[in-house]
């Protein structure tokens, strides 16, 4: 195992180098302010993508402006844990079939209840006026995993069939150290699968590297049924 973990570290060089600038979303995340500041040039620790990536990232930027980082994860996670103890409320957020208006004003009244800052409700207002609430889940894990990295933090799941021994945490977890650089702290999340039939799986941030048998074993499947050319 020790081996073929130390084999990935030039792949995951590889990966993480088109990623070295992290983008800059402070066109998008002026939406989010409530008053002009002094212009502060931020950039996102951890380059994200997609819809829910865009929107932590624009949250993560208007954040760190307003000196509110914590505060603005904490309140998101608030409402998160809220929604899964109200299943109407969760499916509130995910019907796009409610209009606008009644979104907005929904996210309006939960925020000033639960005393939210003008950040995260103006934040959750774009959401609802975007048809983007059902999105809220992935966008709050995005930003904790954006609010880690601003702290030097990295978050790493790593999926088994099972229990990876103290010695081969620990081997993984230097060599996620290597790759990310000095001043980095990495954190291990170990998750148990056994669908994977064998290997491993790693995610960081956006970033999967699927080492797994079951992977390499539909490879194979779809080069066996490939016609062969003679």
């Amino acid at each position: 195992m020790a081996g073929r973990i130390r084999s990935t570290v030039p792949l995951v060089r590889k990966a993480l180098s088109s990623d070295s600038r992290a983008a800059l979303f402070s066109e998008l995340s002026r939406n989010y302010a409530t008053a002009p500041a002094k212009e502060q040039k931020v950039k996102v620790p951890v380059t994200m993508y997609g819809v829910s990536g865009n929107y932590a990232s624009a949250l993560y930027i208007a954040a760190v402006k307003a000196n509110a980082l914590e505060k603005v994860e904490s309140e998101l996670l608030d409402l998160i844990e809220a929604s899964k103890t109200s299943p109407k409320f969760s499916q509130f957020m995910k019907d796009l079939s409610v209009p606008t208006d009644t979104r907005v004003k929904a996210m309006t009244d939960i925020s000033g209840q639960a005393k939210f800052g003008d950040l995260t409700k103006n934040f959750l207002v774009v959401l609802a006026e975007n048809g983007r609430l059902k999105h809220i889940d992935a966008i709050a894990k995005r930003f904790a995993e954006l609010t880690l990295a601003h702290k030097g933090e990295l978050k790493a799941t790593v999926t088994t069939v099972i229990p990876l021994p103290p010695v081969e945490e620990k081997e993984l977890k230097e060599t996620l150290q290597e790759v990310m650089g000095k001043g980095k702290k990495v954190n291990i999340e170990q998750k148990i699968d056994p669908s994977i039939l064998g290997g491993l799986v790693i995610e960081f941030g956006q970033k999967v590297f699927d080492m797994s048998i079951r992977t390499r074993a539909r490879q194979m499947e779809r080069l066996l049924k490939e016609p062969i050319n003679f």
